[in-house]
């Protein structure tokens, strides 16, 4: 275990709270991040993208012109690829680009960049973020004593705390995720990791 501060929403000292080195204090493996990444970039995909070949655009039912005798290059048919309004050669066609990966592979590099945050100071712990309704104004003032007004800022939230997600939600460079939607590339791609003391403890009992 290992110290690490906590503030408040003011920006204050408001105690420490006691992280495991096993989540937060491991040796960055970086290999395995970049692998769990294009893993799930390849799985956001849609995979619609569609162009038609010679077989599916219309007209060229006959040939252009006679094989010989005109001192033309020989034409098969006006839908192939080389032909204005021909078919897209070798084009895309809808297909899953979604990949798979090793369970103990997410999970450490989970791990690995929440190491890195830690190691690199980008990892921002506060006591509670307590709204009564819905404020944008108020979450504005904390992103400002925080001092991360001029980070981007990855928000981890507890599934139920629906105010603060409405109240975060507009804010310029501040994307905010429940604890429970938390993956390797929401976690790694922000200046600044901003989550309470209960999120950073349910997210050490899901990586131990």
């Amino acid at each position: 275990m290992s110290k690490y501060d906590i503030k408040n929403v003011e920006g204050k000292a408001a105690g420490t709270a006691d992280l495991s080195d096993d989540v937060f204090g491991i040796e960055p493996n970086i290999p395995v991040i970049h692998q769990v990444v294009t893993c799930q970039d390849a799985c956001m995909r849609q995979g619609t993208h569609s162009t038609k070949n010679r077989h599916e655009v219309s007209g060229g039912g006959v040939k252009p012109w006679r094989q010989k005798g005109t001192g033309r290059a020989r034409q098969g048919s006006i839908r192939a690829g080389q032909w204005v309004g021909g078919g897209v050669i070798f084009g895309p066609t809808p297909r899953d680009h979604s990949k798979r990966i090793n369970n103990k592979m997410v999970k450490l590099a989970m791990r690995s960049v929440l190491s890195g945050k830690v190691a690199d100071s980008e990892l921002v712990l506060v006591d509670a973020l307590s709204f009564e309704k819905p404020s944008t104004k108020q979450a504005q003032q904390v992103i400002n004593a925080l001092g991360l007004a001029d980070k981007r800022v990855t928000l981890v939230l507890n599934d139920d705390d629906i105010n603060s997600f409405l109240s975060f939600r507009n804010i310029n460079n501040v994307t905010v995720i429940a604890v429970s939607e938390a993956t390797t590339r929401y976690l790694i791609d922000n200046g600044a990791l901003l989550m309470t003391a209960d999120v950073a403890k349910q997210l050490e009992e899901v990586l131990a």
